[in-house]
């Protein structure tokens, strides 16, 4: 990225129109969400099989569902006969098969053409080769992971990798035992900005002392601007006076006892490219998926994991979610005021990043290099 004309301490950010231009959008849809691993759904919201989930990644729904071996499968949610989408509702469970309602070729749980009007007469007709088309999936963390490329790129080495860059380690991760937490909460956010804005956003502190008052109340290191993230295994502590992660500090849940001694009392923030973010505090976990829709409009899940008796038991886990509850609002907030700027004449050639804010540098350097864009940028 060039810095032609910027003081040291100032590096440039991307140009107005990556946040703006629906053709750049298209090429991220492509060159990223397409390409890449893609968090789709917690695993157990396919708790047996015949149970579905639909998610569009990129330009493309993609059906989820339990085979009956107990396996996770990805299809395109599109039949083999005349395109027609196969399930048009989110979510749901069939007990048998899967079965197109304009012409009724049905599919089993392994995506295979079971039947069709008239298919014993098209003895030609391959049951597998004109059964769903499938995509690759992987379970990790509780989550069902798809990639929509022919040759997906190594699941290790892209999404694992990211996980180790930031904590140094895979152990660290592991012992917050995310695959065996359950959903307490869950909320959905309809942001009205870019993908990209509301990564930004969360990869710094540089804004926390200003807009997140609760955090830097249990996090005090926050209010000096330097993002957890921003050090190799670096969690900000919690203040001496701090119980828990909760609005209020107050005391949390129950302590996940997997998570070591030298985890307790400290947060841990992580971005996995191209759309979640993961952070880990001791007795819970917050995971949030971006699913971009346009331009300029994302919509965010967020999950709070807890221990499963914590769930079950019906304990009220209200100050802990209402504290990220609050980040979230305050930092949606903060991306939709950024929007419309990004269109503005003032913002063509983008704006600047402080030295805390360099680390996000090297995220716009991987969208440009993902993009094929970075050469034709360093000309502008």
């Amino acid at each position: 990225m060039t810095t032609t004309g910027l003081p040291e301490s100032l590096i440039a950010t991307l140009p107005g129109d990556h946040y703006t231009d629906p053709e750049i959008f298209r090429l991220e849809q492509e060159h990223i969400f397409e390409s890449m691993w893609f968090c789709a759904a917690r695993a157990s919201e396919l708790s047996k099989p015949g149970a579905f989930r639909t998610v569009d990644v990129g330009r493309e729904s993609i059906l989820l569902t339990r085979s009956r071996d107990g396996s996770v499968r990805a299809f395109f949610n599109v039949c083999r006969h005349r395109g027609a989408k196969l399930c048009t509702q989110e979510s749901g469970e069939v007990k048998r098969a899967f079965q197109c309602p304009y012409h009724a070729w049905t599919y089993d749980f392994n995506g295979k053409l079971v039947a069709a009007p008239n298919l014993t007469r098209m003895p030609d007709v391959g049951r597998t080769e004109y059964g769903l088309a499938p995509v690759a999936v992987r379970e990790w963390l509780g989550y069902v992971w798809v990639c929509l490329a022919e040759n997906p790129p190594s699941f290790e080495q892209s999404v694992i990798a990211d996980v180790v860059a930031r904590l140094g380690d895979v152990e660290s991760i592991e012992r917050y035992d995310v695959e065996s937490l359950e959903v307490g909460r869950r909320i959905v956010y309809d942001v009205k900005a870019n993908w990209k804005l509301i990564i930004e956003n969360f990869m710094e502190c540089y804004h926390c002392a200003t807009i997140h008052p609760e955090l830097t109340e249990v996090l005090p290191e926050f209010a000096d601007g330097y993002a957890a993230q921003f050090y190799v295994g670096h969690g900000a502590e919690f203040g001496s006076d701090v119980q828990g992660f909760t609005v209020d500090g107050s005391q949390g849940l129950d302590r996940i006892p997997t998570v070591s001694e030298e985890q307790d009392r400290r947060y841990y923030a992580i971005t996995v490219r191209p759309q979640v973010f993961i952070n880990l505090v001791p007795d819970h976990v917050i995971f949030h998926r971006m699913f971009p829709v346009s331009v300029d409009r994302t919509i965010v899940e967020c999950d709070w994991l807890y221990l499963k008796g914590v769930v079950e038991s019906g304990r009220d886990v209200s100050r802990s979610v209402e504290l990220f509850d609050r980040v979230n609002r305050q930092d949606f907030d903060a991306c939709e005021r950024c929007q419309p700027a990004m269109s503005s004449r003032l913002y063509a050639k983008g704006g600047v990043l402080v030295p805390s804010e360099h680390h996000i540098g090297e995220f716009h350097d991987w969208v440009q290099d993902r993009l094929g864009t970075r050469a034709n940028l360093a000309e502008r």
